[in-house]
């Protein structure tokens, strides 16, 4: 069996389990960033083979912040399945995660396909049909979040759920750099940001992901749901939390959580 066929393996059986495995750095101290991507490629293969069906594709550390937490120096990204999308005011079960963590987004609704190479920001205005705000809940099946950049690529991007809130609101005199946005826990503000943490601009984050998806052949489609990365830090999530990221422009979400 190969490195890939194995190691994607060992993460859907995490996954099913609850059960962490170590580092796969560790266990295949060899394996390639291109190795990485086809693990993830194929887990996504096998949940669709299942009955899975992509919605949407997350971008992951394209903030200094995220970069620093995980000691990792690029974006990567992952994959977004219909049994990943949770309806905002819908508590959420901490059984369903390993060991979670919130981020607060900017999600792009595409209207048309978006194909790398050669992306520009101008082709994502006009592939957008509109933006709201969106909680990402991360969960890593690597264990104590030990990752390395092949780790979190393989494991799609460390991707567990998102919860889509807000108003559909359009492009059009939105300036996605300087977009505001205050996060609370429980009613206590724990961080604030804006749009500019994500590589400059969420629009940019939008075409490196089509730019790094179409050496693998994959397109963003219309119709799916782009997470252009994290404003800020990701925060651990305990029982009974409750997170509102509040954007400007562009509305809240938020996200319950309860063992």
């Amino acid at each position: 069996m190969s490195i890939i066929q194995e190691a994607a393996t060992r993460l859907l059986e995490a996954e099913e389990t609850k059960q962490v495995i170590e580092p796969l750095t560790v266990s295949y101290p060899g394996i390639t960033v291109d190795e990485a991507y086809h693990t993830q490629l194929e887990m996504i293969r096998r949940k669709v083979a299942n009955g899975g069906i992509i919605v949407g594709k997350k971008i992951g550390a394209t903030s200094k912040a995220i970069q620093n937490m995980f000691g990792v120096n690029q974006p990567d990204y992952g994959h977004l399945l219909d049994d990943m999308m949770v309806v905002e005011g819908e508590t959420i079960s901490l059984e369903k995660y390993i060991q979670p963590k919130v981020e607060f987004e900017i999600a792009f609704i595409l209207k048309k396909d978006l194909k790398g190479p050669h992306v520009s920001i101008l082709d994502v205005i006009e592939a957008t049909d509109y933006v709201v705000p969106a909680i990402e809940v991360i969960d890593s099946r690597i264990e104590d979040w030990k990752i390395k950049f092949e780790d979190t690529v393989a494991d799609n991007g460390s991707s567990a759920c998102a919860i889509i809130g807000g108003k559909p609101t359009k492009l059009d005199g939105l300036d996605l750099t300087h977009i505001g946005m205050v996060a609370y826990r429980n009613g206590e503000m724990i961080d604030s940001g804006a749009g500019a943490a994500v590589l400059g601009n969420p629009l940019r984050s939008v075409a490196w992901l089509a730019n790094s998806l179409g050496k693998y052949d994959v397109s963003l489609k219309a119709g799916e749901i782009i997470l252009s990365g994290a404003l800020t830090s990701a925060i651990e999530v305990k029982e009974n939390d409750t997170f509102t990221a509040e954007f400007a422009h562009i509305g809240s979400v938020t996200a319950s959580f309860k063992r």
